[in-house]
């Protein structure tokens, strides 16, 4: 009898989490190597006779800040001969709900072709014109399902199927740790870009392992998948713990201490208040007009976990409220193991609605694509306290996190 997908996956992922343990001890005697670390110590084996293409940003670096397509490009063990951009773009120059569109990069003369909002067939006629045979991931997430380059990942796995290519994965720390799923779960129903796939608002993995998620359960036939792990990473590690430096993924996540709040606060962006674009602090500084030191105050009485408020006033220079000084908290996380954001997002919304009568959500309902059903928002407007909406969802959460445990790589 032919064993299960399930279980097929179920065993290389033992065997997998058994090499993975041995390579984490090993972090006291050295450092974390990335997923590309690893493939450029090997001399890139796993490529070797492929035309290469990769699916990278600014955060494609290498210890020493070097972008990987200039060291790969520079390399005779290796032939790259494309790069494909996602939101924001290959090097970065775009805002949010942009690209770099089509052009040579000027460094290394290579092809750069666009991906953002390209799915299926038309994604795949582009990884057919730039002539590669195996597609190559590596971008830095930050643990969010909203956050647009996992679904990236997703729609380029599918179109690397369709198109016949390899796919390989090149993993990279999830900033706030992998230690557990937080957060609702996305209804299919409410699939967009940012959320194609039921998984938790904060999935807790790493792309890896997000792409053997993809490939055992979401895609319709599976692509021809390698992935290379970390070695001396732990679920328990944060960003700061990696000896890596930070790049912003996009220009609205300045530092990892953004990626820490973002999964929870960035669901402001379903409201008509500040999520903090436009400020040195977005997704830790919330606010609009008209609100006062109430909120903070509100907020700093449910005692969440880990975390305090400060009554903040700010003048954001782009996006919501662009010029204009307005009030609202600032997200001072002083337990980060204890930090909750998903819920700390929820009580945050809970008590701006409680404390300022110009509360509303965005007129598109936005929010239900952030939080993935209408749910929270129903809630929420229903008069449900902090601890009623988190209740909502947690048997969808015990079921995304049983499903999830399957396709982790690392202890």
């Amino acid at each position: 009898m032919r064993p299960s997908r399930r279980a097929v996956i179920t065993t290389a992922t033992a065997a997998a989490v058994a090499a993975t343990s041995t390579a984490s001890a090993a972090q006291h005697r050295g450092h974390l190597r990335t997923g590309f670390e690893r493939l450029a110590r090997d001399g890139y084996a796993l490529l070797d006779g492929q035309k290469a293409g990769i699916v990278t940003n600014p955060t494609g670096i290498t210890r020493d800040a070097r972008h990987i397509v200039d060291v790969m490009h520079a390399d005779d063990r290796v032939e790259l001969t494309a790069v494909f951009g996602p939101e924001h773009g290959f090097r970065g120059t775009a805002q949010a709900g942009g690209s770099e569109g089509r052009y040579d990069d000027p460094a290394t003369g290579l092809p750069v072709y666009d991906t953002y909002l390209k799915s299926g067939r038309p994604l795949a006629d582009v990884f057919t014109a730039s002539g590669v045979d195996t597609v190559v991931f590596d971008i830095q997430d930050v643990g969010a399902r909203f956050y647009t380059y996992i679904w990236t990942l997703y729609d380029c796995m599918e179109a690397a199927r369709i198109a016949g290519k390899r796919f390989v994965v090149l993993d990279r720390p999830n900033p706030v740790t992998g230690r557990a799923a937080l957060g609702p779960v996305l209804h299919r129903e409410f699939a967009t870009f940012v959320g194609r796939q039921p998984i938790a608002q904060a999935h807790g993995m790493t792309v890896a392992e997000l792409a053997r998620l993809f490939n055992g359960e979401f895609l319709t036939d599976p692509v021809p998948l390698r992935t290379v792990t970390m070695s001396g990473w732990r679920r328990s590690q944060f960003y700061d713990a990696s000896g890596l430096p930070w790049v912003p993924p996009s220009p609205n996540m300045p530092t990892p201490e953004t990626a820490l709040v973002y999964s929870g606060t960035c669901l402001f962006e379903g409201t008509n208040l500040s999520e903090g674009r436009g400020t040195t602090r977005p997704f830790e500084l919330l606010g609009a007009e008209g609100v006062d030191r109430r909120w903070a105050a509100a907020a700093n009485e449910l005692a969440l976990p880990g975390v305090r408020f400060r009554e903040a006033y700010f003048a954001p220079t782009f996006s919501k409220f662009q010029g204009k000084t307005i009030g609202g908290v600032q997200v001072h996380v002083h337990d980060r193991a204890a930090f909750d954001p998903v819920r700390t997002g929820i009580a945050l919304l809970v008590t701006a609605k409680q404390v300022w009568s110009g509360f509303a959500w965005r007129p598109d309902n936005w929010i239900d694509k952030l939080t993935g059903s209408a749910r929270v928002r129903t809630m929420i407007d229903a008069g449900a306290g902090t601890e009623e909406v988190v209740a909502g969802w947690q048997e969808d959460l015990a079921a995304f996190r049983r499903t999830r445990r399957a396709y982790l790589l690392y202890r």
